[in-house]
């Protein structure tokens, strides 16, 4: 885990899927929130949609609601989800230049 998080090796996590082939036997005890914790650069993404029930959205909503997952969390997740993109270096600055917009909003709050 160490190397995964000093190297930033993007992980494609899938909730439902884990769910669905019993990697954990209920969302809520989904070890995304120990990875984003853990200062890994975890993505959430959909596998199989048709199968394993459900695209990307559901997978976020799904996860966060059993989990408990914070706002921090969300950032992290979408942060990291720019970061691993194959767009070139600008777009990724102005990506994320985006995001810290929109999340310094729940930071007022």
């Amino acid at each position: 885990m160490a190397r995964l998080a000093k190297d930033r090796v993007p992980l494609t996590v899938c909730p439902l899927s884990n769910l669905k082939l019993c990697v954990f036997p209920d969302l809520a005890q989904h070890n995304l929130g120990a990875l984003l914790d853990a200062g890994l650069a975890a993505t959430v993404n959909s596998d199989d949609p048709a199968y394993f029930g459900g695209y990307m959205n559901d997978n976020l909503t799904q996860v966060f609601a059993a989990t408990g997952l914070t706002v921090r969390h969300a950032y992290q997740v979408a942060r990291h989800s720019f970061e691993a993109s194959f767009v070139d270096a600008a777009r990724k600055r102005d990506l994320v230049d985006q995001l810290d917009v929109f999340f310094a909003h729940f930071e007022e709050a």
